[in-house]
């Protein structure tokens, strides 16, 4: 996960709007983003998501009608989401708030890509995990 670099934007002002679901985010640089909840699930930097090394991420679908339950801060480089599917180990910092805001084009095009050479939806269900949610493996 990235970390807060010296002199990088921080944000001024977050508001979630759960209407809309996006989470609004205004930063110290003048930069303004809308992140749908989607598109954070779908990128949460949690071990769960990205897995544990290149290659290992775990495609995300049938999140487009994700809520927020709760929002934490962590410290002050950073946010925990709760969404509503129960995942809640994804820790934001302000770097990749940024990134996920101002990269969101490519990473929709990204994740439909991803959806496509899988031959999956994004609405489609998530595929059931075996191990009961742990990686199976020691660290």
């Amino acid at each position: 996960m990235a970390g807060l670099q010296p002199g990088a934007p921080t944000p001024v002002d977050i508001t979630v709007h759960s209407q809309s679901r996006v989470l609004e985010v205004s930063f110290s640089d003048g930069a303004h983003f809308r992140i749908p909840f989607e598109l954070m699930r779908v990128y949460s930097p949690s071990a769960e998501v990205q897995g544990h090394g290149p290659g290992q991420e775990v495609l995300q679908t049938g999140k487009r009608e994700v809520t927020l339950s709760g929002l934490e801060p962590v410290g002050n480089y950073a946010v925990q989401p709760a969404f509503s599917d129960g995942h809640d180990t994804g820790i934001f910092s302000w770097d990749y708030l940024y990134f996920l805001g101002s990269q969101q084009d490519a990473l929709w095009k990204q994740y439909e890509d991803r959806l496509a050479v899988a031959g999956m939806d994004r609405d489609a269900p998530m595929a059931d995990a075996s191990g009961g949610g742990a990686c199976g493996h020691k660290h």
